[in-house]
């Protein structure tokens, strides 16, 4: 930026290759590109209601272009295409540390983990970001538009599939004298039906082999439900 300053100040305005060297313009588009490509995945995200919305994945994207940047300014030798160290070590850091935030974002309560999508959306926006920083503007604006194609047109797709109706098999261990009945009133709230049961009494238990139909999302609600009372020891769903 000096010696930018210092043409500016002794040969009047500089030519357009020195301008955009003193300036960074580079880096500004960069930047501006990662604020788009942050931007349009983190857009469909805030649609969702997700917690890593819009602005969460602006700067994240933001972030990592301009480190990645950084990392490839200061491993810069003095004389033209020389290197006085590795830029990729900054941007090993950045795909470590990422992990961190979108661990965050999942959750895990009685089993059921949540959170996976968009800590994975997280990911792959710092990668994007990473990509941008290191000048593969092409590259970067794919792999942004084929993301935000995923997350908005294969939302519907993957909600319809969790709808979809499934054949499973499950096997109940309750408590001695556990009636059926309990469980198909469970069962049947959440939208699954009992087609085949078999019961089996031992010394401590009862065991139920069941075969369920019901919604593909449902599965993992009805588990966390049959597994909070407190006469039901064990439940597998599979």
């Amino acid at each position: 930026m000096s010696g930018f300053l210092l043409t500016a100040i002794v040969g009047g305005l500089p030519d357009w290759s020195t301008l955009v060297e003193g300036l960074r313009l580079d880096l500004l588009l960069k930047l501006m590109l990662a604020v788009l490509l942050g931007g349009a995945v983190g857009l469909e995200r805030e649609i969702a209601g997700k917690p890593a919305g819009l602005r969460t994945n602006i700067l994240i994207c933001v972030g990592a272009a301009l480190l990645t940047d950084v990392s490839i300014e200061i491993t810069r030798g003095r004389l033209p295409g020389t290197m006085v160290g590795d830029p990729s070590r900054l941007a090993a850091q950045i795909v470590s540390g990422i992990g961190f935030i979108g661990a965050g974002t999942i959750m895990q309560a009685r089993g059921t983990v949540t959170g996976l999508t968009s800590a994975a959306t997280i990911w792959v926006v710092a990668a994007i970001g990473v990509t941008v920083g290191a000048g593969l503007y092409l590259e970067a604006a794919g792999a942004g538009v084929l993301v935000a194609v995923v997350l908005a047109g294969l939302g519907s797709l993957e909600h319809k599939l969790r709808r979809a109706r499934r054949v499973l098999s499950c096997t109940v261990r309750t408590k001695l004298q556990y009636p059926i009945s309990d469980l198909e009133a469970v069962l049947g709230a959440s939208g699954v039906r009992i087609i085949e049961s078999r019961t089996f009494d031992h010394l401590e238990d009862r065991v139920f082999e069941l075969k369920l139909a019901g919604p593909a999302r449902q599965f993992d609600i009805v588990t966390e439900k049959l597994l909070a009372q407190k006469d039901i020891f064990g439940v597998h769903v599979g």
